[in-house]
């Protein structure tokens, strides 16, 4: 008789998924640096669940110069949906852990890779609109240059370097993302033995 039921491990896991993905609500989510002769200490700017903190008043500043648009929080409707996206998952974690049946962790896999991707895909097409749409009365203007941060890594933006990489909760999204898949793998070999 097949046997549906989870694993004692993969369950303890799940559980451990959901608080991690509680956690990642009150963390930051991202970090952009930047670093430039005239700023050797650095700027930085975070993106939370719910709002953006550190140097992004100056990054406003300098931006404005080259046409670039300033940064404002209300300006973000995916912090309006983030937390509640977050705690959602951390709740499917803890159902699939109690309801204890393979298909709940398959089904919470398969939605937690498709908000992954589709997170990276939405930041990534705010950061192209961000570099590229430029105003072209701006006070600095080098024809064919755009001004795109990196999604992850560095860049070189004229004098300025751009570094841009997960922070606590970004970390924290890979991680629960790669535990799950792993999960699901390993119960799909499992449930194939049991047969």
């Amino acid at each position: 008789m097949k046997n549906y039921s989870l694993s004692n491990i993969s369950r303890i896991l799940l559980i451990v998924c959901g608080v991690a993905l509680v956690i990642s609500i009150f963390v930051p989510l991202w970090a952009i640096y930047l670093e430039a002769p005239q700023y050797p200490e650095g700027l930085g700017m975070f993106l939370w669940t719910s709002k953006i903190t550190g140097d992004y008043e100056i990054i406003n500043g300098l931006n404005h110069y080259i046409g670039m648009k300033t940064i404002h929080q209300e300006d973000f409707w995916e912090f309006k949906v983030l937390p509640y996206a977050l705690g959602f998952f951390a709740i499917l974690c803890f159902l699939a852990a109690f309801l204890n049946k393979r298909r709940w962790l398959y089904i919470l896999a398969a939605l937690f890779i498709i908000f992954g991707v589709a997170f990276m895909v939405d930041f990534w097409l705010w950061e192209y609109d961000y570099g590229h749409n430029l105003d072209p009365n701006a006070a600095i203007v080098v024809p064919g240059m755009s001004y795109q941060p990196p999604l992850i890594g560095f860049k070189q933006l004229l004098n300025f370097g751009a570094y841009s990489y997960p922070d606590i909760g970004g970390w924290i999204m890979f991680g629960v993302a790669i535990i799950l898949l792993i999960l699901a793998f390993l119960e799909i070999k499992n449930s194939k033995k049991t047969v």
